[in-house]
């Protein structure tokens, strides 16, 4: 059967990939699904994003779902109210980190949590066989605008964090929230933790003009420069919805958050022996050496933020990760939270007293090299079978794509994005030309690999 949902909901370029008539059948297969039920809506800051959400909210109504409009809001503030609120389920209207012009669809259950593979399944049948339910014109489910939802958040987040130490500090962050919503969020928290704030990158702005929403190393330059000149204890950037956070040391050093989230394991595990960490399996051996030497578990899974949070909620894990900057905490609520990742390293700068350069600077070092191929979604399995067959030497892993380790301990993984018609290819290794090498050697593979296959349809 097709597929509607990714990795990480829907994802679409309205007008190309998906017209409004295809919106409203989602909201529709949604509301069909749901049934007669009460849903959060909220939405990014995508130019896009307001007429996606007044189509979903229409059809979502016409199956008698009543409607509450959160309007602007990060993914995981609406995920917490969600949860908090006793609504049935939400939806989230953003394409997270993906450029400008796409936009998406995220469906939330009622404990917060993106809904599993199974439900989506459901849902995908409804909206290709078009077996919607519609309820007649008094059974039509309410529209309702609702507010204070962000400020019930930040004071959610705060519980997890020794308040009082951390406002005697008097931390100076600069904050680049990428012209959205994490500038609701973010800045609120640092406030109320008595925090100096300079923001980047800080008005709305649905075209993105300060850069990518994707947080990068090499798009966060604005972000090192201001945390320089202000002489600040750190830097955060964020994606477009919010969900992930990517640290700037005092140095104006950006690190993938990897780093960020060995030092985040180093110091729960310090607190809570033996605790379980779920990661993807694109993660830095640098979590593992962590978990190693803490003494506590890594269970490693696919890529993808509804795997990890899933898996936490199976296995009762307090703490996953991913190494673009995705940090899940359990005790608030175990999905991506780039809010709640600051409030936790503002906790460790204070309990610890050391900069955060020096405190990254303690972690076992790896470089990393990140890349990506175009290559077609409907060759994707195709490709992947081939470049299995192709592999010679190294252990192979097939949890996700192929990830291939050598006796050096370098890896490099190769697997077909679940939001983008591209590879994506991470390696890493103990030296960078080592990676590179790794992942331009892949590149060239795959690239031969969907040539070989377009050549032939």
């Amino acid at each position: 059967m097709k597929r509607l949902f990714g990795t990480n909901g829907i994802r679409f370029v309205l007008g190309r990939d998906f017209m409004l008539e295809d919106v409203l059948k989602v909201g529709l297969a949604i509301g069909t699904f749901f049934g007669k039920r009460r849903c959060l809506l909220g939405r990014d800051v995508r130019l896009t994003g307001e007429t996606i959400a007044s189509s979903v909210a229409s059809a979502l109504m016409s199956t008698g779902v009543s409607v509450y409009d959160a309007g602007l809001i990060t993914t995981p503030a609406l995920q917490y109210s969600v949860k908090s609120g006793d609504f049935d389920f939400g939806i989230m209207i953003t394409a997270s980190h993906n450029p400008p012009e796409f936009n998406g669809i995220k469906v939330i259950d009622s404990d917060g949590v993106e809904i599993p593979r199974e439900k989506e399944k459901v849902i995908e049948s409804i909206f290709f066989e078009g077996k919607f339910r519609y309820v007649s014109w008094n059974e039509v489910g309410s529209y309702m605008r609702i507010q204070g939802l962000v400020e019930d958040y930040v004071r959610a987040v705060l519980k997890h964090v020794n308040i009082s130490a951390i406002m005697e500090r008097k931390l100076t962050v600069a904050v680049d929230p990428a012209n959205s919503v994490g500038v609701l969020t973010t800045p609120l928290l640092l406030k109320s933790l008595n925090c100096r704030v300079l923001t980047v990158n800080a008005h709305l702005d649905g075209t993105f003009p300060g850069r990518d929403p994707e947080p990068r190393l090499d798009n966060l330059g604005t972000l090192s420069d201001a945390v320089i000149a202000a002489g600040a204890d750190m830097g955060v950037a964020h994606d477009g919805d919010g969900d992930r956070a990517i640290f700037v040391d005092e140095k104006g050093r950006a690190h993938w958050g990897d780093r960020s989230a060995a030092l985040i394991v180093m110091d729960y595990l310090e607190r809570n022996p033996g605790g379980t960490i779920v990661a993807p399996v694109s993660t830095s051996k640098a979590v593992e050496d962590v978990v190693n030497k803490y003494g506590g578990k890594l269970v490693y899974t696919k890529v993808g933020s509804i795997i990890v949070s899933r898996t936490m909620l199976k296995l009762g894990a307090e703490l996953g990760i991913e190494e673009n900057g995705g940090i899940f905490y359990a005790p608030h609520i175990p999905v991506r939270d780039g809010t709640m990742a600051t409030a936790l390293i503002l906790d460790i700068l204070t309990r610890r007293n050391e900069p955060l350069s020096k405190l990254f600077a303690s972690l076992p070092k790896y470089y990393q090299v990140k890349d990506k191929v175009p290559c077609p979604n409907e060759l994707k399995e195709a490709v992947l079978r081939a470049l299995l067959s192709e592999i010679k030497g190294g252990r192979v892993e097939t949890i996700d794509g192929a990830k291939v380790w050598f006796s050096d301990g370098s890896w490099v993984l190769a697997r077909p994005s679940g939001t983008e018609p591209i590879y994506r290819v991470f390696a890493e290794a103990k030296e960078p030309r080592r990676a590179q090498a790794l992942v331009e050697e892949m590149k060239a593979k795959l690239r031969d690999i969907i040539s070989s296959l377009m050549s032939r349809a």
